[in-house]
């Protein structure tokens, strides 16, 4: 009996273990994904958060000040998902298929918040202001997802592109809510945006290519206009 005891003893002393290595972060974005996959995401409190989690409103506060910079963590959560599953199979496909393939696994690192994520959408898509914080965080989210996928997101050029993602994939997530699990309406919305993006990117590389001469003049008129600039010296003198 007693070693009985002493292996309930130890088993609960492994799960509170276990409970305390959980980063609360991802207790916050899991109890507020189960949260919402049962009620409209508008009604829920951040207490029902806090409680949701285990954790106090005052521990709350200190990981998250608010239910978007919950969802905001959501996000970083799949990135790191995703970004430790990025492996060098994929380099020698296209740019389109390694970009589906980033989409899809980041769809699959969606998959068990679903249900939570409809909810949100469903109040959230409305609002301006939350559209354009998420839009942000798409941004920077996307910025390293295209990067993973051997796709250059500095310059201008870059920016268009990291924005070309981050809309192709809100148009393919609004078809992926509503998927079955073959996931055949969220393919067809990828390729079909994908190859979208993919006419529209040429021409903005092209126009980026045909425009260089003009930004070298500019760059070049700016530096001689600086160059012949009165230093500070000469302003005082000037000046009495």
């Amino acid at each position: 009996m007693a070693r009985k005891a002493d292996k309930a003893t130890a088993g609960t002393a492994e799960t509170r273990d276990s409970a305390k290595t959980v980063d609360p972060r991802r207790k916050v974005v899991e109890a507020l994904m189960r949260l919402a996959a049962n009620q409209p995401y508008a009604s829920i409190t951040l207490t029902e958060i806090a409680h949701e989690a285990g954790l106090s409103l005052a521990d709350l506060r200190d990981l998250f000040p608010s239910k978007g910079a919950i969802l905001g963590g959501l996000m970083r959560m799949v990135d790191r998902t995703v970004l430790t599953g990025s492996t060098d199979d994929m380099a020698d496909e296209s740019a389109h298929d390694r970009v589906l393939d980033v989409m899809m696994r980041r769809f699959d690192a969606l998959a068990p918040y679903k249900a939570g994520l409809a909810s949100a959408w469903r109040d959230l898509r409305y609002d301006p202001a939350a559209l354009l914080a998420f839009n942000q965080a798409a941004l920077n989210s996307w910025r390293f997802m295209l990067e993973s996928a051997g796709i250059e997101t500095g310059g201008g050029l870059g920016l268009v592109r990291t924005q070309g993602a981050v809309l192709v994939f809100s148009r393919a997530f609004e078809a992926w809510l509503e998927d079955g699990e073959d996931m055949a309406r969220t393919m067809a919305v990828l390729d079909t945006e994908l190859r979208r993006g993919e006419k529209v990117l040429s021409a903005a590389d092209a126009l980026h290519r045909l425009t260089a001469p003009l930004r070298g003049m500019a760059r070049a008129a700016c530096t001689a206009r600086r160059s012949r600039r009165p230093t500070s010296g000469e302003d005082m003198d000037l000046a009495s």
